[in-house]
């Protein structure tokens, strides 16, 4: 019989990447540098064992790897943990994206590389790997460390802008423009698309899988997740953008339903696979010939990319108020590429824009940053006593009262909180609304012109559908009250003060008018501009007037379902604020209470736990229940999950003594506790008195 040759190609890729694996698993080394030796042993440059003859047909399974990595890292995105990462991981992502962006172009520039060369190099630096900082800090147990939380911070970030340079980089490369007119507008699409997306995924999936809930058994979950994946991944094709952001999305969709960690289980395996046959298609293209000929080039950028990341994060972290050897210790995780930049430089070659050595050279520095990591985060200590000795006193006392400040000072206001909520809601339902106007302007005007054979008639009816289907989202931007219970606490405030409230009233007004341009805007779409404002003047007039209660019950059911479905793996639990560090050097860490621990049995005034190790047990998870702040007579027991506050060096201390083992922060109920700073109001309950007393 004939065999296929893609399948003798996938049974050498299979093969010689399970040898690499078990090599590279047994000298600790991340696997997926073993895929890349694989691909190069099996690729087109190495002559000395059976060469891939298909590689079409892999360069295809490649992608689906790609489509499958993404999904992958989307279930493990998640909206929610991009709200609560905090202003710390935000600022220190964009220094460090802008900062290796530009370093990355100038050192293309110097190599004398084409534009586009150094605008890819640009976006493959500004990338750190996810998955060899998460491999890294597993091996080398330092998950409980205080830094480890802003680095996990910053990399969801990274992974949003990652998918935000993939799509300007793109964009560039079709345009073949560098203005920043053609960046804003791809960046305006993205956030257009991207909001779209998650409030009708957020509205429909979960409501889909809980319905579907008693049928979603093994393999029909793992086909419903995986046909919803490649679903967003043809809509995101539709409309201009990659595949991989399409599995992206989807996979951060899904990241909100309670059937998350299921999904994230099953699709495992086949991310394995797929992700196997991307990596090793990754090292097919190492040509050692264009290594020895860029072997300057390649040294030199992975200098650019290791000190490169340590001072743009280092000063990233100092802005955001932390620590010298936060900073430091951040910097150093963050100090190499990987997965993300494979796929920006693969982009390049896919769009022909690129010259074929910049792979290559992305791939080598993956590789030397990858080996590089673990010693960086291990030296980290010593590092960061370096800098404290070379630095003048002046400066390190000055970052520690900007530190301090920047903790004391970050309560928000009533009216921002006020202004902040108003700007998303607004948005949110203005982008709902233009997407109904733009399907009834390209779908349905279209339909009934064909079928009417009356242009007239077929635009009134157009404007009467795309009026009354988003009537109640209009009445969501400006009908509803934003925040109402701070907005009715600041109207009564005004009242009361000056007898007028002007801000609040200037608010609403602007909410109306914008309502109203963005109505008449929309219409054009559909009638003439003039014709389009004054119909939509009086029928949005007419509507609220006689219809805003109607309007009102509709919007609060889709307003009510979103927000039930956002919560719902949550089980409702209220969101915080997003988690920063208190203004000394403590955090919370996760232990477990293992059988044979000496503390076993033995009540907290027993221990004198704070006395000797100056740590305090802040919550014990026992079972299903939770105790909060343990008194002297508390007991510990086998199992119990304790949250502990102290320094990096206490919580060490204190774990070997009672020998526990660090669990895994992501992985447990408890994750969502953090350490913050809460500011004290003058007329709080207990302002002025002391910790008994209050």
């Amino acid at each position: 019989m004939h065999l296929p040759a893609m399948i003798q190609d996938l049974a050498i890729v299979l093969i010689v990447g399970a040898v690499m694996t078990l090599l590279f698993r047994a000298i600790r080394q991340p696997v997926v540098l073993g895929y890349i030796v694989a691909g190069f042993l099996v690729g087109p440059h190495f002559e000395f064992m059976p060469t891939i003859v298909e590689t079409e047909s892999i360069k295809v399974w490649a992608e689906i790897g790609v489509i499958f990595l993404l999904f992958a890292l989307g279930l493990e995105f998640s909206f929610k943990k991009l709200a609560r990462v905090g202003a710390p991981a935000l600022i220190i992502a964009l220094v460090e994206v802008g900062g290796m962006s530009a370093l990355g172009f100038l050192a293309g520039k110097a190599f004398g590389w084409r534009d586009y060369d150094s605008l890819f190099l640009g976006g493959i630096l500004a990338i750190s790997s996810t998955t060899i900082i998460i491999r890294t800090f597993e091996d080398l147990e330092i998950k409980t460390r205080g830094f480890v939380k802003l680095v996990f911070g910053v990399l969801i970030i990274e992974d949003l802008v990652a998918i935000l340079l993939m799509v300007i980089l793109s964009t560039i490369a079709v345009s073949q423009k560098f203005t920043g007119f053609e960046m804003s507008v791809a960046g305006l699409k993205l956030a257009f698309f991207l909001t779209l997306w998650f409030v009708l995924g957020i509205f429909l999936i979960p409501s889909l899988l809980n319905k579907l809930r008693t049928l979603m058994k093994g393999e029909t979950l793992l086909i419903v997740a995986l046909g919803l994946c490649f679903l967003m991944v043809v809509f995101a094709t539709k409309v201009g953008f990659s595949p991989a952001l399409g599995a992206f999305v989807m996979g951060s969709i899904l990241a909100e339903t309670k059937d998350s960690e299921r999904i994230e289980h099953i699709v495992g395996p086949v991310k394995d696979l797929f992700g196997a046959v991307f990596f090793v298609s990754v090292g097919m293209l190492i040509d050692p010939s264009v290594l020895l000929k860029y072997w300057f080039p390649i040294i030199l950028i992975t200098g650019v990319t290791i000190f490169g990341k340590l001072i743009t994060c280092t000063i990233g972290s100092l802005f955001a108020g932390q620590s010298l050897r936060h900073s430091v210790q951040t910097g150093l995780s963050l100090a190499q590429i990987g997965e993300f930049s494979f796929i920006i430089a693969g982009l390049g070659l896919s769009l022909n824009v690129t010259s074929d050595f910049l792979y290559p050279i992305a791939i080598s520095v993956a590789v030397i940053t990858c080996f590089t990591t673990p010693y960086l985060i291990r030296s980290s200590d010593s590092v960061v006593r370096h800098f404290e000795r070379w630095l003048p006193r002046r400066w390190i006392h000055s970052i520690e009262r900007f530190r301090a400040n920047s903790v004391n000072t970050s309560r928000a206001s009533e009216w921002k909180r006020l202004l902040k909520t108003a700007t998303v809601k607004i948005a949110t339902n203005a982008v709902v609304v233009t997407a109904i106007f733009m399907v009834c302007s390209e779908f349905l005007q279209h339909w009934l012109i064909e079928r009417l054979w009356n242009q007239q008639v077929a635009q009134a009816i157009t404007l009467f559908v795309a009026l009354l289907v988003s009537a109640p989202f209009f009445w969501g931007i400006a009908g509803r009250r934003i925040a109402g219970d701070i907005a009715n606490q600041a109207w009564s405030e005004k009242w009361n003060e000056s007898g007028f409230p002007g801000p609040l009233f200037a608010l609403d007004l602007l909410r109306w008018l914008f309502a109203i341009m963005l109505c008449a805007t929309l219409a054009s779409l559909i009638v003439p501009p003039v014709i389009a404002f004054l119909i939509v003047s009086i029928l949005l007039a007419a509507n609220f007037l006689v219809l805003s209660r109607y309007f009102e019950q509709i919007y609060m059911r889709f307003e009510n379902r979103f927000v039930k479905n956002l919560n719902e793996k949550e089980a409702g639990a209220i969101k915080r604020a997003p988690p920063t560090l208190a203004p000394w050097d403590s955090h919370l860490a996760e232990l477990k209470i293992f059988p044979d621990s000496p503390f076993i049995g033995r009540t907290f005034a027993e221990l004198t736990l704070r006395e000797r190790f100056g740590v305090t047990v802040a919550l014990i998870q026992r079972g299903q229940s939770k105790i909060f702040a343990p008194g002297p007579d508390a007991v510990f027991y086998p199992g119990d999950v304790v949250q502990v506050i102290g320094s990096d060096e206490q919580i060490n201390i204190f774990r070997r003594d009672c020998e526990t083992i660090a669990s895994e922060m992501d992985a447990s109920p408890l994750a969502d506790y953090v350490l913050q700073p809460v500011y004290v109001r003058s007329e709080a309950s207990y302002a002025n008195k002391t910790i008994r007393l209050s």
